[in-house]
């Protein structure tokens, strides 16, 4: 990304140190990393390589797109979609607000700091690219970080339709780009099935 300011710097230190404290931790690329704190450099990663041209709110809602997801855990929803679904958009509600203290402290406008929420919430999924590319990101990197993991949780068949239902969600580059993830013989099996 061209033309990184201060601002900038300042609010990607803030949200990394706050998604440094995840107690919840991943294996990714050879290192452990908290997990909130790999989800969103990952995710602003995949929205620069997919999108050069990727403006700092993008990318910012990208690497805020987990903020402190921890401390909201699935748990206290019920089992099943609909108590999932809840939680995820409560999420988003969640990560959307919390990183607009953040862009605050760091020199934003209320403009840029409601556009970097509607990124967060994918609020026009389905007309707004940047909302595309946010969703993009999180679906790549969930590819990336949690795929393996899951493969232990979930029966056969679930996996491949939580796998699906990802996709339907993701754009065709997107959907290409999953090919660049460096993955298990096995997880790359399951998503030839899914995918196929």
């Amino acid at each position: 990304m061209r033309g990184v300011s201060n601002r900038y710097d300042c609010a990607t230190d803030a949200i990394d140190t706050a998604n440094a404290a995840d107690p919840h931790r991943v294996r990714v690329r050879g290192a452990d990393r908290p997990l909130a704190l790999a989800h969103g450099e990952l995710a602003a990663e995949w929205v620069e390589h997919l999108h050069p041209e990727a403006n700092e709110l993008l990318l910012l809602a990208a690497r805020a797109h987990h903020l402190r997801r921890w401390e909201l855990p699935r748990s206290d929803y019920p089992e099943g979609r609909a108590g999932y679904l809840r939680w995820r958009k409560d999420q988003k509600a969640r990560h959307a607000r919390d990183v607009a203290d953040i862009l605050r402290t760091c020199g934003y406008s209320d403009d840029e700091i409601e556009s970097v929420q509607a990124l967060i919430r994918r609020d026009r999924l389905a007309v707004d690219a940047g909302a595309q590319a946010v969703e993009d990101a999180a679906c790549l990197v969930f590819i990336e970080t949690q795929l393996a993991s899951m493969q232990t949780r979930l029966d056969h068949d679930h996996l491949i339709d939580v796998v699906r239902k990802s996709a339907r969600k993701m754009s065709a580059g997107g959907i290409a780009a999953v090919a660049e993830i460096d993955l298990a013989p096995a997880e790359r099996a399951l998503l030839d099935e899914a995918l196929g």
